[in-house]
């Protein structure tokens, strides 16, 4: 009986371990998404204020990889969250992005992505089943400058708005046939339920360091 007790507490032991390490895994990712935020929110070429103010969702994925040679793929981990009627921000929910595109493209590059979602309804539905840039919603290169009159798309009729940065300046990138789906080992990790994202986008304020400067520094950006 204490032979079994001992190997009870020690597997219980071990789990809490791993639970903890996922849990700090997912907290840094928090924190990288938080750090390029406050990057973009200092760089010269602004997000203009228009686009700030019809913006409901956001999905931020540090350190994305770009890389190929004429046939390209993508793939990043990053956080998605909403902006709720009273203009707080939801607690985060984990999200992938893969894709490829077929291009002159050569090498490997690493890039912080932007995406700036005019419907919060398109990230509240992401439980259902991953979506694709540029085929189930339209997805458009940001535009730049207070004023959105510098944009081709000035009438801001996608909507997606990507933003990316790479070696410090904003980058061109094309989005086009990425999928955007639920990272549930992750929320799972980090939530420790495997609630889906809608349930996540509407539960309760999370109290956890990374999610509070996430969100605050979100209030500041989106106001």
């Amino acid at each position: 009986m204490k032979h079994f007790s001992f190997v009870s507490a020690l597997c219980f032991l071990i789990f809490l371990s791993f639970n903890t390490q996922g849990q700090d895994k997912e907290a840094d990712r928090i924190d990288a998404a938080s750090s390029v935020l406050q990057e973009f929110s200092n760089m010269k070429e602004d997000i203009p204020a228009e686009l700030f103010r019809i913006t409901e969702g956001i999905i931020i994925v540090p350190k994305m990889i770009n890389a190929g040679f004429v046939l390209a793929g993508k793939r990043g981990r990053g956080i998605a969250m909403i902006k709720s009627e009273d203009g707080s921000w939801s607690n985060p929910v984990f999200v992938t992005i893969t894709g490829g595109s077929v291009g002159f493209q050569a090498g490997i590059q690493s890039v912080d992505l932007v995406l700036a979602f005019k419907s919060a309804h398109t990230l509240q539905e992401i439980g259902n089943g991953s979506f694709t840039l540029g085929g189930d919603i339209s997805v458009a290169a940001g535009p730049v400058g207070r004023s959105s009159s510098a944009s081709t798309d000035y009438k801001m009729e996608a909507e997606v708005y990507s933003y990316s940065k790479s070696k410090g300046l904003f980058a061109g990138i094309s989005l086009s046939g990425s999928a955007i789906s639920i990272d549930a080992k992750a929320n799972e990790n980090f939530y420790g339920a495997s609630d889906d994202a809608q349930t996540l986008f509407a539960s309760a304020e999370h109290n956890a360091p990374p999610v509070v400067k996430v969100k605050s520094i979100l209030q500041q950006m989106f106001q």
